[in-house]
């Protein structure tokens, strides 16, 4: 036994040993070192809440104010990405607890349930930028990781404090990581969820704070972030500033984008999406076109699922997409929804052969049209009314949706017309000439079509008012009035 003044062999002054065993803060990341187009780069996977730790974004400006090597962030994208992501680490729980049937288990099928659900969730590969590394690595550190029998299975790295991933591709999931682990660390210490409108989680009741088994839920997927759920990345090595601006072009400008038809019908995961593919094209309610527009001289009567879409988020959501649409706010509304497309397929020469040629109920703005009428009387704040609903989705099967119903082509028509077809008292209900476009469309009578304009937009809220005139519904300029 040594005694308190003698010292071994080997022993060395502790600041020695420090400089001989690298940076104290340094970690080690398992790697598979590649080679892309003759550049070294490595290949990782880093579980969510080391990577947003020892990443950052390479956005600031340029001394004349250009950016560097990032375009500006979208909080609305991020957000979007952020539940997306918070949907992935509930389906991972459930699926890592799927023995337990307790009451820990209810809880996350009821989160599950509001966050909504899909058959397959994953965050593709982020492409990151190690400026410290040098050209092709020389700067770091590494050892290979061998087996019993030497081979090869991968290498070891080790990155400090000043080595920062920087994102050359992904700045958006990285943010959403980030709003993620910072939901889940707000709950571990508040108790509460944060206020409606800066919650990721639609937790749909006024009492913001969490249960106990709802607590239990949240601390599983925070523990998720630092193990279990990883993100893969591509690390490039000691790129300059050209360089990553160079890859952040090519990256997002070099892919062909996926066709908005193709992309929705691939799409599960948007509840109002599968409403549509379950009850309306399974449901054979509503036929469906390949194409992304129809032709009408060759028109069987389907609707493309582009327009599709678009009817259904003014229906539901009163918006002009479906992108944020959560099973909370779907759910309840898809009763209403029935109704509509219930009533809609009952409006003669709707969904037939030449379907457009004979109504104009088939022209995708009329139907935008109707199903904004139907969300305001279904669920407006201020004219929400069920009886107004009722005479609505009552009347259109009666409407007469032709070509030749003067009513359409109001604004193509002189004072004796207007007054010749009975159409004065129409002018009460519709917008002021000096407001906006009045251009809805344009009749032909050598076809006998009338075809509606491509500003949707304009032009639906001014059908939509022609059709409150011809069934005594409220006028919504006298209410404003």
């Amino acid at each position: 036994m040594l005694s308190k003044t003698e010292q071994p062999e080997s022993a060395r002054p502790l600041s020695e040993l420090i400089k001989r065993g690298g940076n104290t803060s340094e970690m080690q990341l398992k790697v598979f070192v590649s080679n892309n187009l003759g550049h070294n780069t490595l290949l990782a996977k880093m579980p969510m809440f080391d990577f947003y730790r020892m990443s950052d974004v390479a956005n600031e400006r340029g001394e004349h104010g250009e950016q560097i090597a990032q375009r500006k962030l979208d909080i609305k994208h991020a957000s979007e990405l952020a539940l997306y992501i918070l949907k992935g680490l509930i389906a991972t729980t459930i699926e890592i607890h799927k023995d337990d049937n307790g009451p820990i288990m209810v809880a996350r099928e009821s989160i599950q349930e509001l966050v909504g659900k899909q058959p397959y969730l994953s965050i593709q590969p982020l492409v990151a930028n190690l400026r410290t590394a040098g050209p092709g690595g020389a700067n770091l550190q590494a050892s290979p990781i061998e087996l019993e029998d030497n081979e090869n299975i991968g290498t070891r790295v080790w990155l400090g404090q000043r080595d920062i991933l920087w994102i050359v591709d992904g700045q958006h999931r990285r943010k959403a990581i980030q709003m993620v682990i910072d939901f889940l660390e707000d709950i571990r210490i508040e108790h509460k969820y944060p206020p409606k409108k800066h919650s990721l989680f639609p937790y749909n009741r006024d009492d913001r704070t969490v249960a106990q088994e709802e607590l239990a839920v949240w601390m599983e997927c925070l523990e998720l972030t630092r193990g279990e759920c990883t993100v893969s990345l591509e690390v490039h090595l000691g790129l300059n500033i050209l360089e990553e601006r160079q890859l952040f072009h090519d990256l997002n400008n070099l892919s062909k984008k996926v066709e908005k038809s193709l992309a929705l019908e691939f799409d599960s995961s948007n509840p109002v999406n599968a409403y549509i593919k379950e009850e309306l094209i399974e449901g054979k309610l509503v036929a469906i076109s390949l194409k992304d527009k129809v032709d009408w001289d060759n028109d069987d009567g389907s609707l493309t699922r582009k327009d599709i879409v678009a009817v259904n988020a003014h229906l539901i959501l009163n918006k002009t997409n479906i992108n944020g649409a959560t099973p909370a706010i779907v759910k309840p509304r898809l009763i209403i929804a029935k109704r509509f497309w219930e009533a809609v397929v009952q409006i003669p020469g709707f969904g037939e052969i030449d379907a457009k040629a004979n109504t104009v109920s088939a022209q995708p703005v009329a139907l935008k049209a109707i199903a904004k009428l139907a969300y305001n009387f279904a669920f407006g704040r201020i004219t929400k009314d069920e009886q107004l609903l009722d005479k609505l989705l009552d009347g259109i099967t009666d409407l007469d949706f032709s070509h030749d119903n003067p009513m359409w082509r109001y604004y193509q028509l002189n004072d004796e017309e207007i007054e010749q077809y009975g159409l004065i008292s129409l002018k009460e209900y519709l917008p002021n000439n000096a407001t906006g476009n009045r251009d809805i469309g344009n009749f032909d009578p050598k076809t006998g079509w009338m075809r509606f304009g491509s500003k949707h937009n304009d032009i639906f809220p001014i059908i939509g008012d022609m059709i409150r005139w011809k069934l005594d519904l409220p006028n919504r300029h006298q209410s404003k009035k």
